[in-house]
């Protein structure tokens, strides 16, 4: 933001952001086209794609609004409530998107160089961002209630000059532990050992850290080419996709929507379930044998929610009467006798 609004104020008054600024500034970014404030040698702006351009101005939007709720408050209205914003179609997001079946996520691994594999790897495994995969460091290597586990607490990022710097996560939430497999607890430990606590895991081939465009030529492009011919591969994913390809597969193991977050780094569940909420009809299944479980007391519980220990929450429930049929002892009772049996069992 600075390039466009750094001699500018959140305050009303002379020299303030106003609307015109900001609709010109979400313009410049859909459209690619340089800041009033970018040195002469700057390198080419590229277009901002329309969720990014809503991210960023969502953002702006949040710091002018705390201008308008301080005590006392800084400045009367928000300059971002009536931005004209690039338009974002659900079957947009659908397209941007490409989730990778295992088999096709293992064909691109078979086909990718081979100092490439262990980089690719951890994204599969873990489904974290690329900024945060390749700033892995060895301290970074932990335990949680004993499983190994690795601590995201740090991310590469660009600065105004596109140039990396290494600063926190995307989010507060994206500051995280996650547990992490055996094998891939292994593999991290080999690349860590020898290394200095705070040297990076994964390096490109100037012993630098990778570059995500230099990686996505020289590495990420010549595998999908190969599996394409290779293993008649169709789809042409990102590698941003690989994270959402592990979100699916997480879904498909019926893992809960709140552990998905978790995993992921995302700040509200809301974000997960409009990315990923379409793929839940793969569980409807489940959903159908848990509703016919509460509808039957007489019925066991369904082998998905007894394989998640919530078996024990209806020990010491009182037992529900079952319904008989046919002819019974307690045909020949009266109502009043059978309302009296049932008491104990009332709400």
């Amino acid at each position: 933001m600075a390039p466009w609004f750094g001699p500018y104020s959140v305050e009303d008054g002379e020299g303030a952001v106003v609307r015109d600024m900001v609709q010109n500034w979400v313009n410049d970014l859909e459209n690619g086209r340089p800041a009033p404030l970018d040195r002469p040698d700057r390198k080419p702006r590229t277009k901002y794609k329309p969720k990014t351009v809503q991210d960023k101005h969502g953002l702006l939007s949040a710091i002018l609004q705390s201008a308008v709720d301080a005590e006392p408050q800084l400045r009367a209205a928000n300059p971002c409530a009536h931005t004209r914003l690039p338009r974002l179609d659900g079957d947009e997001v659908d397209e941007e998107m490409t989730f990778l079946e295992r088999e096709e996520w293992a064909q691109i691994h078979e086909c990718m160089a081979e100092d490439a594999q262990n980089l690719a790897e951890t994204f599969a495994e873990t489904g974290a961002r690329w900024g945060e995969v390749t700033a892995l460091q060895p301290r970074d290597l932990r335990r949680r209630n004993g499983r190994p586990a690795i601590r995201i607490q740090r991310a590469w990022k660009r600065d105004e000059d596109g140039k990396p710097y290494m600063g926190a996560p995307k989010t507060k939430k994206s500051r995280r532990t996650m547990v992490i497999t055996f094998k891939l607890d292994r593999m991290l430990r080999r690349r860590a050992k020898g290394l200095a606590p705070d040297e990076l895991m994964f390096k490109g081939p100037t012993g630098n850290q990778w570059d995500a465009g230099t990686f996505r030529r020289l590495r990420w492009l010549p595998a999908i080419t190969l599996a394409a011919e290779k293993f008649g591969l169709i789809k042409r994913p990102r590698i941003h996709d690989i994270r959402h390809s592990h979100a699916a597969w997480l879904i498909a193991a019926k893992v809960p929507l709140p552990a998905i977050q978790a995993r992921l780094g995302h700040e509200s569940i809301t974000t997960t379930v409009d990315r990923y909420g379409h793929l839940l009809d793969a569980l409807d299944d489940e959903v159908m044998s848990a509703v016919e479980w509460a509808m039957d007391p007489t019925a066991q519980l369904p082998k998905f929610l007894a394989d998640t220990g919530l078996a024990s929450v209806t020990e010491g429930l009182p037992e529900v009467p079952r319904q008989r049929s046919g002819t019974s002892a307690d045909m020949g009772q009266d109502a009043s006798e059978l309302g009296q049996q049932g008491a104990s069992y009332g709400g």
